[in-house]
């Protein structure tokens, strides 16, 4: 029997975006120790389990996602909080992540799932849909099948480790395991954490990169590239949404280094340690966090530096000086 290879094509745009991740990549490596740096891990870490849930309909904010981590009471609901606690252990144990085993797979699904479902670590056993809300995707292949597919799936992961990239690898197994949808419950989660994990077998520092908080970002795309995918029978799509989503998230990684290095202004600084992530400010809510009077001198030497930086963002940025215009920390 023909041994299973995913449909996809190497497009020039891909080849492209595998230049420019690794180039930059090889500068983040080069240029910064995020091991020394434990508060960028786990700011990282807490944004990476933040945006994978959320884009799941977990409704706790990303401060309340904090809260749960580091032991505070949240008032949300039990299965939101559990949600987080599992994440949490399983982002803790990722250095066990073995990328090219069914049954460490099992084993996290498991950690990930924990107290939420009856078939955790196991793979389903009913038909299941995959939904954008209450818009159903695609059906899943038949259950009877998930075995066989996610031997071939694996199978094709530990052939190809050696000839396929890194950056291509992971984004085909993406999608073929968001397609092949093996577990009733956890499979986008799932798909997220072993797709960075996969990464950090090639770049240890991927472990500590939110690919999931871009994703969340472009949360409709995301799903839009995965329904394009199934139209066409291939991955190409997918792949290239992917690689695009990393490219982005890596500039990010980028500036936050740079803010850690004091390669920024004090002012600047200050500005972002009074604001909290996802809480929307207006200018004169800022200014006064700060003790600040002179708006002219609140822009200048505060708000345009870290929005220039790409460390702040209007939420209405196509009308920048709205009345309604409010200020978020990225």
């Amino acid at each position: 029997m023909e041994k299973y290879k995913p449909p996809y094509i190497i497009t020039d745009k891909i080849l492209s975006y595998v230049s420019s991740v690794s180039e930059k990549i090889g500068r983040i490596t080069a240029t910064a120790d995020l091991e020394a740096k434990p508060h960028l891990r786990k700011n990282n870490r807490i944004k990476s389990i933040h945006s994978s849930l959320k884009i799941e309909a977990n409704s706790l904010s990303l401060g309340q996602v904090r809260d749960v981590i580091n032991g505070k009471a949240v008032l949300g609901e039990q299965k939101e909080i559990q949600e987080v606690k599992n994440a949490y252990a399983a982002y803790e144990h990722f250095a066990e992540i073995v990328p090219y085993s069914i049954k460490n797979l099992k084993r996290f699904h498991g950690m990930m799932t924990e107290h939420l479902m009856e078939e955790s670590g196991e793979f389903r056993r009913g038909e299941e849909g995959v939904f954008n809300g209450s818009q159903c995707i695609f059906m899943a292949p038949p259950a009877r099948l998930v075995p066989q597919l996610m031997e071939d799936l694996f199978g094709w992961m530990k052939e190809a480790q050696d000839s396929v990239h890194p950056l291509i690898l992971s984004s085909v197994f993406h999608y073929e395991f968001v397609f092949i949808h093996p577990f009733s419950d956890g499979n986008g989660r799932m798909a997220r954490l072993w797709h960075t994990a996969i990464l950090a077998r090639w770049k240890p520092v991927f472990e500590y990169i939110p690919i999931e908080s871009q994703i969340e970002k472009f949360q409709d795309e995301y799903y839009e590239a995965i329904a394009r995918c199934h139209v066409e029978g291939a991955s190409t799509i997918f792949i290239e949404f992917m690689l695009s989503q990393i490219d982005k998230i890596l500039d990010d990684i980028s500036t936050q280094i740079s803010e850690e290095d004091g390669q920024i202004s004090e002012c600047v600084k200050k500005l972002l340690q009074v604001m909290d992530y996802d809480v929307p400010y207006t200018s004169k809510a800022l200014m006064e966090k700060l003790n600040l009077k002179s708006r002219e001198g609140f822009r200048r030497n505060y708000l345009s530096p870290a929005m220039e930086r790409n460390l702040i963002e209007m939420t209405i940025p196509d009308k920048p000086n709205s009345r309604n215009q409010r200020y978020m920390k990225r």
